[in-house]
């Protein structure tokens, strides 16, 4: 290890230097006594330095072990990096991912003498006293080498007043040598390269490559390298997309250096500084495609690392290990929710923004404000605000009040895809943007309306009833429930008519279904929620066979799976497999046995009904607008007043469901277009129709039930039995297959204060 006498005679060089010039020959000895009395004194001044007058030196096992931080990626099921947790934004890479383009870029930029160098450039330290100091030239350039730049990214430098720069210039000398004895120059440049910030908060070119390029550290171009080593100088000035000029500029400045130090033919730099500066900007943190299945991933590591400490003792940190989390998440299938959510929303919020102002909405709301607010002068005060927008975010110059009219009139959606065969989450959208608005609408709790009547309906078959009991369709009050009198959602029934239950179902009817929950028993119905793990039913309103209860997507895509699965409730995760920085695998998820709910046949059943809901019930849409051609099963659900919508559909391989709403139930759509079939519906018939046109994920999750013909025996049953005269004509001139006139879920006439007295929510 290079000790004191090697800087002695370093200080030598420095003298013999001085003493070529033919200038210096004539000055007085005086003067050169002066000299050499500062020269001991730098001498003196270094010594000091070295043996740790100013805090502790590393010494050669320190510096063996040097390790960055590194942040842990998150990978979704087809290999793309979706999340990124860290407390240094940065991705290590080995020698083998480093271009040779990159390394000559360089090294022709920082440090032209990296290869015969120990360490520090006296070349360059000569170079910086005689035109920095003396001439005040600052094009000369830094005197620091790639080696001690690496130690200054490591270590930092501290303040030491006006003495600050000798003392920690000195320091990265003294380690340099050290570091130079302890690494290969190969193993210098890859730490450099894995520890140097390139701006954005991002540090290590593996990270910048993913950032600015979308792309691994090893599928750069030579003007990519360009670019990100001209970073290396200011990391601002010279950003790309901050300052797109002055990284051109930047690089072009890199491709002459590496043409004169002949790493690149005059012709091919030429061709190459002709070139745009191209970028292909990607930033997790600010674009969260998947922000929301991200943050639930987050959850669940913890908790997995929390378990793995108390088993084996072993501590990970999740911002600085650079572990992998390999997720069961479809990117592809991830985008098209994000896109089909989009779409239906950015129409349906210009429809809403419409009936609000003609109803005037925003008046009543305002009114409402002013009496919460302790100063409705400063919320009229106009500010720069920025705003979600479906196109980005927008900057408004807008008051307190106006901006949080904007984000509460706002429609949100929420998507869940899973295999109900596993558990796997293949899709997870938790609302409009993670960034700004992060509470994830999957797990809240809303109004299930009738997306809960297939649970019902379950319920029944697993007791006697068959596809073909039927059930009474006319009005009629429930005394014991404060006069309780609900309707269909279009208002027709007939005294002494009954419907078949398989045609009630598919049809989302109110009537029978209240019917069928006297019938069936309350108990049996906790019962089957329990199963489910639903929340506990509270009270005895007979409304709950409507769906008053209140469910999270996340509920009620799991429990849709069970019918999927032949009955079967698989727990949801997210997680595959996590490891370490190596490589080593740190937890493998284990199949769980699922839970069964319901009988094979019950699900069979259930399913071949909800077919038939959306071939010829409430979720006919899907076919008649939308031409999805899959087999599929599933049910519409629209809460009171529309302020919920809900649509779940299904395959033996996939189950998709989405609720639509804004963030309180008190705004909502008056109508048609709150429904479930008209709010809901689309955007998990742009999802599929996505899968459809592709033909490797149709075949893998639009496959076909496959059930026995003994499923669909109860078409042959009559949808209506015993109907009056004007019931008969009705019939007659509606048709027998005939769905809502709107599509709409059915939903009971009630009386409020009736309701609250009997503690019954409406619809």
């Amino acid at each position: 290890m290079p000790g004191p006498r090697n800087y002695i005679d370093f200080t030598k060089i420095i003298c013999m230097q001085f003493l070529k010039n033919s200038l210096l020959k004539k000055i007085l000895p005086g003067v050169a006594a002066f000299l050499a009395t500062i020269a001991l004194a730098l001498l003196a001044f270094f010594l000091i330095v070295y043996f740790g007058a100013f805090g502790h030196l590393p010494d050669k096992k320190e510096l063996s072990a040097i390790n960055n931080e590194e942040a842990s990626l998150v990978f979704s099921a087809d290999s793309v990096l979706t999340g990124e947790f860290f407390a240094e934004n940065r991705t290590n890479i080995h020698w083998k991912d480093v271009p040779d383009h990159l390394v000559k870029a360089l090294i022709a930029t920082e440090d032209k003498r990296f290869f015969t160098h120990p360490g520090y450039d006296t070349r360059s330290y000569f170079r910086v006293f005689l035109k920095s100091i003396l001439l005040g030239d600052n094009s000369g350039g830094g005197g620091s080498t790639l080696t001690q730049q690496l130690l200054k990214n490591l270590y930092g430098r501290n303040d030491y007043g006006l003495i600050s720069m000798p003392v920690n210039k000195i320091k990265e000398i003294i380690l340099a040598a050290r570091i130079e004895n302890v690494y290969s120059k190969q193993e210098i440049i890859l730490l450099y390269l894995n520890s140097v910030p390139f701006g954005d908060e991002v540090y290590g070119v593996e990270t910048a490559s993913h950032r600015y390029f979308n792309k691994p550290t090893r599928d750069l171009s030579v003007q990519e390298s360009a670019v990100l080593v001209g970073l290396l100088k200011a990391n601002t000035h010279f950003n790309p997309r901050l300052n797109p000029a002055n990284s051109l500029a930047r690089r072009n400045t890199v491709l002459s250096l590496m043409e004169k130090e002949h790493y690149l033919t005059a012709k091919a730099a030429d061709s190459l500084r002709k070139l745009p500066v191209i970028l292909s900007y990607e930033n997790l943190s600010l674009n969260a495609p998947a922000g929301y299945f991200v943050h639930q991933v987050r959850k669940k590591t913890l908790e997995l690392l929390e378990d793995l400490k108390s088993s084996t003792g072993r501590e990970y940190n999740l911002e600085k290990d650079g572990l992998k989390i390999y997720t069961t998440l479809d990117y592809k299938v991830q985008e098209m929710a994000t896109k089909a959510v989009k779409n239906q929303l950015q129409s349906m919020q210009q429809l809403l923004d419409r009936e609000l102002e003609s109803r005037s909405f925003k008046k009543q709301w305002v009114a409402g404000q002013k009496q919460l607010s302790k100063d409705p002068g400063s919320d009229k005060v106009k500010k720069d605000v920025d705003l979600f927008g479906w196109d980005g975010m927008e900057t408004k110059h807008i008051s307190r009040t106006d901006s949080l009219w904007y984000y509460y009139k706002m429609l949100n959606a929420a998507v869940l895809i899973t295999n109900p065969k596993t558990g796997a989450v293949i899709a997870w959208i938790g609302g409009n943007h993670f960034n700004t608005l992060p509470f994830d609408m999957v797990m809240s709790h809303r109004q299930i309306a009738s997306a809960f009547k297939p649970f019902l309906y379950a319920t029944a078959l697993e007791g006697e009833f068959t596809p073909c009991t039927y059930l009474a369709n006319e009005e009629k009050k429930y005394p014991g429930y404060e006069d309780w009198e609900p309707q269909n959602a279009d208002k027709e029934s007939t005294p002494g008519s009954t419907v078949a239950l398989w045609y009630a179902l598919s049809h989302s009817m109110n009537l029978p279904t209240i019917d069928l929950y006297f019938r069936t028993g309350r108990e049996n119905l906790v019962n089957t929620c329990n199963k489910l793990e639903f929340p506990k039913l509270i009270g005895d309103a007979p409304s709950v066979a409507l769906g008053t209860l209140d469910l999270s997507l996340y509920e009620i895509v799991r429990a849709y799976a069970a019918f999927a699965d032949q009955g079967k409730l698989n727990e949801l995760f997210m997680i595959n497999k996590i490891t370490d920085a190596s490589g080593k695998v740190l937890y493998l998820n284990k199949a769980a046995e699922p839970k069964t709910v319901f009988r094979a046949e019950t699900s069979q059943v259930i399913t071949a009904i909800l077919q038939e809901a959306v071939n010829q019930g409430t979720g006919t849409r899907i076919r008649s607008t939308y031409g999805i051609r899959a087999e599929l099963a599933g049910k519409t659900g629209t809460a009171q007043n529309c302020s919920d919508a809900w649509f779940i559909a299904y395959t033996p391989d996939l189950v998709v469901g989405t609720w639509v709403g804004a963030s309180s139930p008190q705004l909502h759509f008056n109508g048609a277009s709150g429904s479930g079939a008209a709010l809901a519906l689309p955007v998990v018939a742009g999802i599929l129709r996505d899968i459809e046109n592709d033909k490797e994920l149709n075949g893998k999750y639009l496959t076909p039930f496959r059930f026995q013909q003994e499923a669909y025996s109860f078409r042959e049953c009559e949808p209506y039995r015993q109907i009056g005269i004007k019931g008969f004509f009705n019939r007659l001139f509606k048709g027998k297959n005939n769905t809502d006139k709107d599509n709409r879920d059915p939903a009971p006439k009630n009386n409020d204060k009736r309701d609250k007295k009997a503690g019954v929510k409406r619809r």
